[in-house]
């Protein structure tokens, strides 16, 4: 029998069946992890077979089969069989199909299918897209699934996304667990190319392989991760065993999951995890999609520029768990201070781009200031660490000594390529804007960082934040005083 619905969930079934009204026939539908997406895919697929409509639920690849299964046996669901060779649960009768992406390129689409639920939609194979856009399929609704619908060109597939409550809501309402991130360590990613919109595997792997950076990752986690089960998200293979050999030398038993490690053996290291036999997993790509692991500690040992992947890690440890408060993020790759809190991320429409621009973010909160004290991530504009306590005191700029005023120059963190760039784009908008002469903006640029201009795109241009007005007006106030004092 199927449980009652929390009141989101009702609410995206709702909104989920009024754009079906609307003669909607491709949406899809925004939830977080562990908000409860399949149940809502439950419930739709249980009103379908009802009227006796036959469903099939594509998952994203053939490991994800069994729990998917398990998943919908857990919401109610009977009557199920399984799209795979040799699957014991394979029978074409039964009203419900479960089937990976990877079987049905191979096999074809089944016949008499009149409901379609497509878990973890923003991953777009180019296959089903194709079916989804044919007109053989044309009027049969198909329901994407996910937590970050934000991928380009999801716009162009799927008509109308459905938001029935935020991360921050589910939060609030303690249906998601409270996080707090920590970011001890600041890799220099400025060497590191970008390759398809994200950082490049192999240079990435070299930078994070560093050994003070994961004697780093290890020393934090005995210092912060306070014996919690733990998943460490890492660049490559060889990355994760390095971590995962670290920890063990360190006399912390530590597991390993990679894309070739099999079903029996994952389960033995969930099992091993849930009974504290093992303190963490270093894995690679395997545990951001379909897992629900109790988790109290993420480790971010992998940088990355897509919104999509860093809010999906995060989410691993977002469940609510009991005897787990709260979840503790290491974030050792300055995912958080690149992008905020994932919580702050958020699109108001799905992207119609399929390349060069990306989607449209709203209601874009100020980046998190990380506590000099103790590396806890506070949101902006907070003075007192939450965490530790630390307010930090203004410090004045000048200081005395054998009479004469000299300036103190703050110590500052080595820029990376991308940063520079920024600045240089936003330098570029303000002297558009204020019609500054040409010369202006490498000057500036030069007052910043010490450099000219090199090895950036100097035509490139973009509306200036905060930190750059800043940064301007107080040098334009400095000029002004400077030939005021220089005239009398």
């Amino acid at each position: 029998m199927m449980r009652d619905p929390r009141e989101h969930q009702t609410k995206a079934v709702a909104l989920l069946r009024d754009g079906y009204r609307r003669g909607k026939r491709r949406l899809i539908l925004e939830l977080a992890t562990g908000a409860g997406k399949t149940f809502i895919a439950a419930i739709m697929i249980e009103a379908a077979r009802l009227k006796g409509i036959r469903c099939l639920f594509i998952v994203d690849a053939i490991s994800l089969i069994d729990q998917t299964v398990e998943a919908l046996y857990r919401e109610g669901l009977t009557g199920i069989g399984v799209i795979q060779a040799d699957h014991p649960m394979t029978d074409w009768s039964k009203p419900i199909q479960v089937a990976s992406v990877q079987t049905l390129r191979r096999r074809g689409m089944p016949a008499g299918i009149g409901l379609v639920i497509v878990d973890e939609a923003h991953c777009q194979d180019a296959w089903l897209t194709g079916i989804m856009q044919s007109g053989e399929w044309a009027d049969t609704p198909f329901i994407g699934l996910s937590a970050t619908p934000w991928a380009k060109g999801l716009g162009l597939t799927y008509e109308e996304k459905v938001t029935p409550i935020t991360m921050r809501e589910l939060i609030d309402l303690k249906l998601l667990s409270p996080f707090r991130v920590f970011a001890s360590a600041h890799p220099d990613l400025s060497g590191v190319k970008i390759d398809r919109g994200d950082y490049h595997e192999g240079q990435l792997a070299d930078v994070m392989s560093d050994a003070k950076l994961i004697a780093d990752i290890v020393r934090t986690w005995k210092s912060l991760g306070d014996n919690r089960p733990t998943v460490a998200f890492c660049v490559d293979r060889a990355h994760a065993k390095k971590v995962k050999t670290r920890f063990i030398e360190a006399g912390i038993p530590w597991g390993y999951i990679d894309a070739y490690t099999d079903r029996t053996e994952r389960k033995l290291i969930r099992d091993q995890l849930d009974r504290g036999e093992i303190k963490g997993v270093a894995n690679v790509g395997c545990l951001t999609k379909g897992v629900d692991w109790a988790l109290g500690c993420i480790i971010l040992a992998r940088p990355t520029k897509s919104e999509m992947l860093f809010v999906q890690m995060v989410g691993r440890g977002l469940r609510v768990n009991d005897g787990i408060p709260d979840c503790v993020i290491l974030d050792h790759a300055d995912n958080t201070l690149r992008m905020g809190f994932p919580t702050d991320i958020r699109h108001e429409e799905l992207c119609k781009a399929e390349k060069g621009e990306r989607a449209k973010r709203v209601n874009e909160a100020p980046l998190p200031k990380e506590c000099s004290a103790c590396s806890y991530l506070k949101p902006a504009k907070v003075h007192q660490c939450p965490a530790c306590g630390f307010k930090p005191e203004k410090q004045s700029d000048v200081e005395e000594a054998d009479g004469f005023l000299v300036e103190i120059t703050k110590t500052k963190k080595r820029a990376t390529l991308e940063e520079k760039q920024d600045w240089h784009a936003m330098l570029r908008s303000i002297q558009r804007g204020r019609n500054y002469a040409a010369g202006w903006v490498a000057n500036t640029y030069r007052k910043r960082f010490g450099v000219w201009p090199r090895g950036i795109d100097e035509s490139a241009s973009k509306p200036p934040s905060q930190e750059v007005l800043n940064f301007v007006r107080g040098h334009t106030i400095r000029y002004v005083k400077g030939r005021e004092k220089q005239a009398a």
